[in-house]
């Protein structure tokens, strides 16, 4: 369901409506969200965004441009639920250009750098520095790069040749 209060931009692609949970948010420009996601009030997803399957966004998350989301990623944003108080939001920030890995957790409170890489099944629970790759639980800085060049070299180096 997508509530008539989401903001949606132009050429926003929603695998389907009948299977995504989306209310109170903005998404902007040529962003993609896949089936079983759910983006809660007070979400802002920039332009050229990818959510994937069974991923979950809570309130006072921000993604600017170009954020990847696997598969199953989890933002919380309340370290010590209870239910005999209101939930304390902690705003999370996650720059231009980061992936986050699949079903990595997000712990409310944190900035991920421009660039940075969350490898699969991290929990971030400190800020992740730019152009930097984090990896396990709690993450922690695997490699640093200086330049979004450097970081794209890397990672083509390691990608499996076309046809492999």
């Amino acid at each position: 369901m997508v509530d008539p209060d989401v903001v949606l931009g132009r050429n926003v692609r929603i695998f389907n409506c009948d299977l995504v949970n989306v209310f109170g948010c903005q998404i902007g420009d040529d962003s993609f969200i896949g089936p079983f996601v759910e983006i809660t009030r007070g979400v802002v997803v920039g332009k050229h965004c990818v959510i994937e399957s069974h991923s979950f966004i809570c309130h006072s998350v921000t993604l600017e441009d170009s954020v990847f989301v696997g598969h199953g990623a989890m933002f919380t944003n309340d370290l010590y639920p209870r239910t005999d108080r209101h939930v304390v939001y902690r705003k999370t920030l996650v720059r231009q250009f980061a992936s986050i890995g699949s079903n990595a957790t997000i712990v409310g409170g944190v900035t991920i750098g421009a660039h940075a890489i969350i490898g699969a099944g991290a929990v971030v629970t400190k800020d992740v520095p730019d152009l930097s790759v984090v990896a396990g639980n709690p993450a922690r800085v695997l490699r640093r790069f200086s330049t979004a060049q450097e970081l794209a070299e890397y990672i083509s180096a390691r990608q499996p040749s076309a046809g492999a």
